[in-house]
C-alpha cells in the first residue's frame, strides 16, 4: 500500500504543485482584484467537476461493478459506457456555457459589472472542458482496478500545465480567453495520454452494446454520490458567493489558500485511492484492518502538515508572494484552514470503508448532516470575524461528519479517535500559540520545520501504521 501511495503521491504532488503554480502566477500577473475574481468564478464549475472526479466521484461507484466482472464483461461494460459518459459531457458544457450569466451571478454575487461580463464569456469556452474531464474519469477506473493508479494521476498535472506555461510565458499581457483556451487543452491532454493504455485493455467506443443496462447500473451507485458531492461542491460555491460578498480580492485570497491546504493533501488522495482499491477486493475483517492502518496513515500525514502551515504560514506568504504579504488576511486564512485538514483526512477513509462493501448510501446521509451545519454557519460566521469564519465553519462541518460516519458504521468503540483527536488539538494549538506569532521570516521557516519534522517522527513511533 505505501509503495503504491507513494508513486501516486509524487504524480498527484506535480499536479498540485502545477495547479498552486497557476494560481500564484495569476495573482502575480493581474493581482487580487477584479480580473482575478472573474476568471476564479467563471473556473469553479469546470474545476469542480474535475476535482470531484479526481478525489473518486466516478471511481468510487464504478470500481465495484468493474471488479464483479470477468475480462469480456469489463470490455463490454466499459465500451457500453462511453458514449452515455460523453453525452452527459456535452449536455454539462450546453448547461454550463447557455447558462453562463446565471451562474456567473450565483457564484459571484458581489463582482462588478464589468468582471461579471468578463467572467461569463471566460466560462461559455471553460465549459467545454466537461466532455473531457469525464472521459479521462471513466479511463481511470480500468486502471486502478489493475491497481496502476499513476497513470491516471497526471490528470492535474496535465490539466494545470497549459494555463501555468502561458502565464510563465506571458504573464502580465496574458488575457482571460487565451488562459480558458490553455485549461480547454489541459482537459483534452488528460484522456489522451490514458488513451494507449485503454487501446490495449480493450477499449472499443464504437461496440456499445450494453450501455444501457450498464448505465443504469453506473446510475444506482452513483447517485448517492453524486448529491454527497454537490452538497460538497455547493459549500465551495457558498464559499465564493460569502468571499465575494467580503470585498474585492476576498475570492482570490480564499481560492489561494484553497490551493496551498491542498498541497498536503496530495498523499491523502493518493492513499485513499489505493485503500479504495485494495478494499473493494477484500473482504469486511480484512477491510477493517485496512480501515485502522488507513486512519493511521492519515493522522501521520495530515497532522505534521497542518501543524508546519499553521506555524509557518506568515513566513510563506512573505516568500511566495512579497508584493501582496503586507496586510494581507492569507496567513491567518491560511492557518485556520489547516485546522480541518486533519479531521477531514478521517472523513475520506470512513467513506471509502462504506462504499468497499458496496455502501453509498450511508456516507451520503452523513455528509449531507455535515454538510448543513458548515451552510448555516457560513451564512453567520463570517459576518462577526470575517474569511476566518468560513474556515471554522468547515471544521464544525468536518467533525460532525467524521462522528456520524464512525457512529453509523459501529465504529466509535472500535477506531481510537479521542486520543488522536486530542493530540491533534493540542499540537496544533501550540503551533498557533508559539509559532505562528512569530515575527522572524527565518527562524519562522526553521522551527516549523523541525516541529513537523519532530512530530511526524513521533507520530510514526505512535501509530506504526505499517504494522
Amino acid at each position: 500500500m505505501f509503495n503504491r501511495t507513494l508513486w501516486l503521491t509524487l504524480a498527484t504532488l506535480a499536479g498540485l504543485a502545477a495547479g498552486f503554480a497557476r494560481e500564484w502566477l495569476l495573482v502575480a500577473a493581474w493581482g487580487a482584484g477584479g480580473r482575478s475574481d472573474a476568471f476564479l468564478v467563471a473556473l469553479f464549475l469546470p474545476e469542480a467537476l474535475r476535482m470531484s472526479l479526481a478525489t473518486g466521484l466516478l471511481a468510487a461507484a464504478a470500481l465495484p461493478l468493474y471488479q464483479q466482472r470477468n475480462e469480456v464483461s469489463r470490455q463490454r461494460w466499459l465500451n457500453g459506457l462511453t458514449p452515455w459518459l460523453m453525452l452527459v459531457g456535452l449536455l454539462l458544457a450546453a448547461l454550463f456555457a447557455g447558462a453562463a450569466p446565471f451562474w456567473v451571478g450565483l457564484i459571484g454575487p458581489g463582482l462588478q459589472p464589468a468582471a461579471s461580463a468578463e467572467a461569463s464569456a471566460n466560462l461559455q469556452l471553460l465549459a467545454l472542458c466537461a466532455p473531457g474531464l469525464l472521459l479521462h474519469g471513466l479511463f481511470s477506473v480500468p486502471l486502478q482496478a489493475r491497481e496502476r493508479f499513476v497513470l491516471a494521476g497526471l490528470g492535474s498535472l496535465l490539466f494545470n500545465l497549459p494555463a501555468v506555461l502561458l502565464l510563465a510565458s506571458l504573464g502580465t499581457a496574458t488575457q482571460p480567453q487565451q488562459l480558458a483556451q490553455s485549461c480547454l487543452l489541459g482537459s483534452l491532454l488528460m484522456p489522451l495520454v490514458l488513451l494507449p493504455a485503454m487501446l490495449r485493455l480493450g477499449w472499443r467506443p464504437w461496440l456499445w452494446q450494453g450501455g444501457n443496462t450498464a448505465g443504469r447500473e453506473l446510475l444506482g451507485r452513483v447517485g448517492p454520490l453524486l448529491a454527497s458531492n454537490l452538497a460538497s461542491q455547493g459549500l465551495a460555491l457558498l464559499e465564493r458567493l460569502v468571499a465575494s460578498l467580503l470585498g474585492e480580492g476576498a475570492v482570490t485570497w480564499v481560492n489561494l489558500a484553497r490551493k496551498l491546504i491542498n498541497l498536503p493533501l496530495i498523499a491523502l488522495m493518493a492513499l485513499n485511492q489505493v485503500l479504495l482499491g485494495m478494499m473493494s477486493a477484500r473482504q469486511a475483517g480484512e477491510r477493517l484492518k485496512l480501515l485502522h492502518q488507513g486512519l493511521a496513515a492519515a493522522t501521520l500525514l495530515s497532522l505534521p502538515a497542518a501543524l508546519g502551515l499553521i506555524a509557518a504560514s506568515p513566513a510563506l506568504v512573505t516568500l511566495l508572494l512579497p508584493q501582496q504579504a503586507g496586510g494581507s488576511p492569507l496567513p491567518t486564512l491560511l492557518a485556520w484552514f489547516a485546522v480541518p485538514l486533519v479531521f477531514g483526512a478521517w472523513n475520506a477513509m470512513l467513506a471509502r470503508f462504506a462504499y468497499a462493501a458496496g455502501d453509498t448510501r450511508l456516507p451520503l446521509y452523513c455528509e449531507l448532516l455535515g454538510s448543513l451545519l458548515n451552510a448555516a454557519l457560513l451564512a453567520a460566521l463570517p459576518r462577526f470575524v470575517g474569511l476566518p469564519g468560513i474556515a471554522l465553519a468547515t471544521l464544525c462541518g468536518v467533525l460532525l461528519t467524521s462522528l456520524l460516519l464512525m457512529q453509523r458504521q459501529g465504529l466509535l468503540r472500535q477506531l481510537a479517535w479521542p486520543r488522536q483527536w486530542l493530540v491533534s488539538l493540542l499540537l496544533l494549538g501550540a503551533s498557533a500559540w508559539w509559532l505562528h506569532p512569530i515575527g522572524n521570516l527565518w527562524l519562522q521557516l526553521g522551527l516549523a520545520t523541525l516541529a513537523g519534522a519532530a512530530s511526524l517522527g513521533a507520530l510514526a513511533l505512535w501509530l506504526k501504521p505499517w504494522r
